[in-house]
């Protein structure tokens, strides 16, 4: 339950489905509920695929490349601090920002559920970097564990659905003030899992 809970409330803090939803308002304006809900299912699962992928196969990544766990902690809370910035902002109703290039592209392209939805908006570096990093942790934990870290990992990727499925009328409910003031809520709680994150590798690297 320990590895649910904590996998669960950091991997919905830093992926931020809410944040993602002005962009897909806009990528699907014209789009059906039926169309939208396909697209949120599809996106949902890429979401998990990528995830766990890199859960599985995080370790022989950074040993391909020489890299370090503690490195890459430091590197992903480095990645989310900046992006629980930006949540912080003054302009926080936006939610999560992509360059115009890459939105402009987007409303052409027939499909946006691997990119950029699934990736880099939900399952970025700052969730990629969280997911290897636990992996020592659920490993120590056995198969229990692993079970628990999935169904954390599912439960995230549903809720996106739902709240990609109902972007417009959860939109309209929160309005700016609202989105502005959960995006604020979710920045805090971001940034704090970032810091813990570098801390989590700067201090084995100090004690050697």
């Amino acid at each position: 339950m320990e590895i649910f809970l904590a996998t669960f409330s950091a991997l919905f803090s830093v992926v931020n489905p809410l944040g993602a939803m002005p962009i897909f308002i806009t990528l699907t304006e014209g789009s059906s509920l039926a169309e939208k809900r396909k697209q949120a299912i599809k996106i949902s699962a890429y979401v998990i695929g990528i995830l766990l992928m890199f859960f599985f196969a995080g370790n022989m990544i950074l040993g391909f490349f020489g890299i370090q766990l503690d490195h890459i902690r430091i590197a992903g809370g480095l990645m989310i601090s900046i992006s629980a910035m930006s949540l912080l902002g003054k302009e926080a109703y936006k939610g999560k920002v992509i360059s115009k290039e890459v939105q402009e592209e987007s409303l052409h392209k027939e499909d946006i559920t691997f990119a950029p939805m699934a990736m880099p908006l939900l399952s970025g570096p700052g969730a990629i970097a969280l997911m290897i990093g636990m992996h020592d942790h659920v490993d120590s934990e056995g198969i229990r564990g692993y079970f628990s870290m999935i169904l954390a990992v599912i439960l995230v990727a549903i809720i996106i659905g739902l709240i990609l499925t109902f972007s417009n009328r959860l939109n309209k409910f929160l309005g700016k003030a609202g989105m502005s003031a959960l995006s604020r809520m979710m920045g805090f709680i971001v940034l704090s899992i970032g810091i813990s994150m570098m801390l989590n590798g700067l201090v084995p690297l100090l004690k050697h």
